[in-house]
């Protein structure tokens, strides 16, 4: 029988190979099997910290994608795409922002949350359908997830996006060097062979969501969506949020809780127009004034000054 292209393209790539160090993770005892994945997960960190130049590049396509009224969309299958719906539900309640915002699509659609959905990533087709029905414009940036770099669905999408003339990213676990996609901007955390040959949601599902942690984030704070090192633009949705918001105002302010609670109030629930009430000594009309002209900044619109250079 003569085998298929994609066994031996499976079997060059890096993610694919087998890992020397876990040989005989099969007889080892409990506390050795963990011993050996510690081990490896140590490997993450250096591997991502390598792309930190790769990602800078990303953040400023986002940020600039957002400021002109673009998205940002992950597109991923399994894992992959599981990581990139996480950190796209992730940001409304963290920093506030509206949900179309950050979203992310998955080969085999929503059920493949929660359960495999296998096949479905084999169709490039349904990579660039999924974005045509979301709506994707060139003013948006879309982010493809493959541990492998060779996922159709993702392919797909990614050769879509391009088209339509969006900006494109590309996460992905194999070396630079093999990477044969036209794309904006390629992140490639190269962390070694998995502990379990192939199974990628291990280390390299660790390295890509170390990987959507900074490009979100520093996106985030790029907009003024944190003060220090603080959340204010969270959205007080429950219980939890609401009194972390009443412990940020207190915090930066000074106040104590009642006060903060009151501040909260007359500043509409919005910690950033609390903040600046506070330290600005102005009204919520004045404060949400001087945010709208600092773009969100709080440490600007206390100064009462336009936001910080890009």
């Amino acid at each position: 029988m003569e085998r298929p292209a994609l066994f031996d393209e499976l079997k060059a790539l890096a993610t694919e190979q087998r890992n020397p160090h876990s040989m005989h993770i099969d007889t080892a005892p409990v506390r050795e099997i963990l011993e050996i994945i510690n081990t490896e997960d140590h490997l993450v960190p250096i591997a991502v910290r390598r792309e930190i130049p790769y990602i800078e590049q990303a953040v400023h396509l986002i940020v600039k994608a957002f400021k002109q009224g673009g998205r940002l969309f992950y597109v991923g299958a399994g894992t992959s795409g599981r990581l990139g719906i996480l950190d796209a539900a992730e940001c409304p309640p963290t920093f506030g922002t509206p949900p179309e915002m950050v979203q992310g699509l998955i080969a085999g659609g929503p059920e493949a949350v929660f359960r495999a959905q296998e096949g479905a990533e084999d169709r490039e087709e349904d990579g660039a359908r999924d974005l045509e029905r979301a709506g994707v414009t060139p003013r948006d940036v879309v982010c493809g997830l493959a541990a492998s770099r060779r996922t159709p669905y993702v392919v797909g999408a990614i050769r879509y996006a391009r088209q339509l003339g969006c900006r494109t990213i590309f996460i992905t676990c194999t070396p630079r060097e093999e990477f044969p996609l036209e794309v904006d901007v390629a992140i490639c955390p190269v962390v070694g062979p998995e502990v379990i040959m192939g199974s990628t949601r291990m280390k390299s599902g660790t390295a890509q969501k170390l990987v959507l942690n900074m490009l979100s984030t520093a996106a985030m704070i790029r907009l003024g969506k944190v003060y220090e090192n603080m959340m204010v633009d969270l959205q007080m949705t429950n219980q939890k949020l609401r009194e972390r918001a009443k412990r940020t105002v207190m915090i930066v302010t000074g106040l104590d809780y009642e006060a903060a609670s009151r501040l909260l109030e007359a500043a509409g629930g919005h910690v950033k127009t609390a903040i600046v009430m506070a330290l600005a000594g102005v009204s919520a009309e004045e404060a949400r004034r001087r945010l709208a002209r600092a773009d969100g900044f709080v440490r600007a619109a206390i100064a009462n000054e336009g936001p910080p250079p890009a």
